[in-house]
Formats: structure tokens, sequence, C-alpha cells
């Protein structure tokens, strides 16, 4: 939050307060499809995927999150409507969560809040919408040098299906992709 908005002493504790430490496991289901997903969250240390099936039971990872970045099924938490992805620790991680009725309430007790809430969402909204363009303006190749060159971090801690999924194209095709690039 430093750096996007000030905070009093006080205000801190206050906000310090009332986010809740979630301790996951490798593997553990932060979020499951279906749930209402009710919390922010923050992730504070580790490694995390949302992502949903299809219909075919096959995984498409909508996103990745690491060490200070909020990782949600946001259209379910803006809408109070059931979950359509799945959020999961890829390693074991720490989450600071917020409830939305708490969150509602630091709002009006800690008004600065809701200003880093809405540059936070807006944010989240131009990054999904350049997401999606960039899906259909660039070929393969292109996305996954863009992808190396945000996100070395993320490369090197998740697997390469997990990429290729992130990416919409399979392993064998990313597979293919870096031996040529080599």
């Amino acid at each position: 939050m430093r750096g996007i908005i000030q905070l009093s002493p006080n205000d801190e504790v206050i906000v310090r307060n009332s986010f809740k430490e979630i301790c996951l496991a490798k593997k553990e289901v932060l979020l499951f499809t279906g749930e209402i997903s009710s919390h922010m969250q923050f992730i504070s240390e580790g490694c995390l995927r949302a992502y949903y099936m299809d219909e075919e039971a096959k995984e498409h990872i909508v996103q990745f999150g690491i060490e200070g970045w909020w990782v949600n099924d946001l259209y379910s938490y803006l809408t109070n409507t059931p979950a359509k992805q799945f959020v999961q620790a890829l390693e074991k991680s720490t989450i600071l969560q917020i409830h939305r009725d708490t969150l509602n309430s630091l709002y009006n007790e800690v008004p600065a809040i809701e200003r880093f809430f809405r540059l936070k969402f807006e944010k989240a909204y131009v990054a999904f919408q350049y997401r999606t363009i960039d899906a259909m303006a660039k070929t393969a190749e292109e996305r996954y040098l863009e992808f190396r060159a945000k996100y070395r971090d993320i490369e090197q801690r998740v697997p390469q299906y997990m990429v290729a999924s992130y990416l919409g194209i399979t392993p064998e095709f990313l597979s293919a992709l870096r031996k040529n690039l080599k």
C-alpha cells in the first residue's frame, strides 16, 4: 500500500488488524468453482494460480500470482455470484485475506483504503483487457517472449505445461517454440 496511499500509524494498525493470515500447502485450493468469493487475497509469500476447467475438464490458467500480488476470481467477488475459477497454491504460500464486509467497513473507517482498492481494480481491468487483446493480436511466439520478459520469475517457479495453458497453447507447441528460440 505504501507508495500508493498515505496512512497514519493508527490507520496502518487498523488495516493490518483487518486482514487474516492463511497458510496454504502446495496444491491446496483456496477457492473452488461454485463458491462465492467473499475475500480479497494478497499473496504475502508463495505462488498461486487462478484457472477454470472447460467442459472436457481441460484446465485454462487465467492468472498467476506471486508475492506482492492480489489473486482472486474478481468477477465472483464483485458480483457476489458463484466462482467460475479455482484459486490454488502452486507452492507453500501465505495469504493475507480480508472479507468483503470487513473491507466495506474499512472503506468508511480509513477512506484512503477505498482509493487504494479503486486503483487496484482499475489496474486489474487494464491488465485483463491488455491480455485479452494480446491473445487475439499476437502470435504464440510473441506472447511467450513477452511472458518471459515480464514474468521471468514466474516462469522459473511454475511447470512449463502451466505456462503453455496461460498462453493458450499446448505444452508440445511450447516445447518446440522454446527449442527453436535457443
